[in-house]
């Protein structure tokens, strides 16, 4: 079974493209963006999630079954998610005594 080598400096720029997402997300945190202020964090947070999986997890020279079980990591994200933000939307319609 053959490796992928990849090179140093896709780490360092990979590095570095984390290092900018940060200091993004710190200045993004000090602006009132409104109801945008959960869609830019989770962006970018998604966005630094995937450099971290795809190159210093080495799931983009993965194999298929590398790629189906990120994909069903996303899926059941994705359901724990949906099921909390439910609960949290369902409790303003319960009436409170």
């Amino acid at each position: 079974m053959s490796e992928h080598i990849v090179e140093p400096r896709i780490y360092v720029r990979v590095f570095a493209a984390l290092m900018a997402l940060l200091a993004l997300t710190i200045g993004v945190s000090a602006l009132d963006l409104g109801l945008f202020n959960w869609v830019a964090a989770l962006t970018i947070a998604v966005v630094k999630a995937s450099l971290v999986t795809l190159y210093f997890m080495h799931a983009r020279y993965g194999s298929h079954q590398v790629w189906l079980v990120a994909g069903m990591g996303i899926v059941w994200f994705l359901i724990m998610v949906v099921l909390t933000l439910s609960d949290y939307v369902a409790r303003g319609v319960i009436a409170r005594p």
